[in-house]
Formats: structure tokens, sequence, C-alpha cells
């Protein structure tokens, strides 16, 4: 038997050990280890695009308070007597662009349009082909294999506990 048609043989909830998962993780009939191995590829690669969008949000929010920073900064080196730096630093850096035409924000935006949704909707594609709509397939079954099973915190479900 091969490990691709297991699946079939152990049957639905269970994954490769025949040992039981919660219906949300449970590998579809007919789905291979290689599908399966794929779309957890694939939920990784996202799980890392998100992470580099919550950087990027960072990044707006901290050029963002650097910005205001700034003008603060300007205003108190001009009320110190130094005007003429507080004017350079006004015209020349306050509210400078952080990429040419664009703001954070804008590249925040342009980022969400295009990459992001992109990112999303094939992870969701791939997920809907080869998983039935179920995320977490291939880690549900990592978990199951390296769990010690009937050992307190080694659950495999809250339910179980």
């Amino acid at each position: 038997m091969t490990q691709e048609n297991t699946q079939a043989q152990d049957g639905p909830g269970s994954d490769r050990t025949g040992r039981d998962l919660d219906a949300e993780h449970t590998r579809p009939p007919g789905a291979t280890d290689a599908e399966i191995e794929a779309a957890g590829a694939i939920s990784e690669a996202l799980e890392k695009v998100e992470r580099a969008r919550g950087h990027l949000y960072s990044f707006h929010q901290l050029i963002g308070a650097a910005d205001l920073g700034f003008g603060d900064g300007a205003d108190q080196l001009a009320a110190s007597g130094h005007a003429e730096l507080a004017e350079r630093l006004r015209e020349e850096l306050i509210g400078l662009n952080v990429l040419a035409g664009r703001w954070t924000f804008q590249v925040v935006e342009d980022f969400d349009d295009t990459y992001w949704t992109t990112a999303r909707e094939l992870d969701r594609a791939v997920r809907d082909e080869v998983a039935g709509g179920r995320r977490h397939v291939f880690e549900a079954e990592m978990k199951q294999r390296r769990r010690t099973h009937g050992r307190p915190g080694h659950e495999a479900t809250p339910e179980d506990l």
C-alpha cells in the first residue's frame, strides 16, 4: 500500500496512523501526501506574507511617528534660535515621500491591493482544491504523529481535556 492511499483505508477523521483528528483538520478522502504537503507549504508561505505585512504596518506607523517627531524637533529648534535649521527640516524632510510619489499609507494600500490579496486568494484556491477547504491539515497530522497520546498536555483537541 502506498502512502498516498493510506488515508483512504484509515477513513475520514484520522491521520495515516488511524488516530482521531477533529473534522476541521481531517484530510479529505483521496488527498495525497504530496497535495497535503503542497497545501502546507503554501499556507506557511502565506504566514510569512502575513508577518511581512505586519512589519510593513509597523514601518508605516514608525515613519509616521518619526515625521511627527521631526516636526516637534523643528519647532524646538526654531524656538531656541535655529530658525534656518528648523526650516531646512520642514522643507527637506518633514512630509517627504518614502518612495517616489508615495507616503507609507500608499505603500501599505498598494501591497494590500496586489501582493497580499493575490497570495490570500491563491492560498484559498489551493486549500479548496487539494484539502477540501480545510486549513492546517499538514500541521494537524504532524501534531498527531508527534504528540504523546494519553499524556496530559498532549490532547488532540480542547474537547479531549
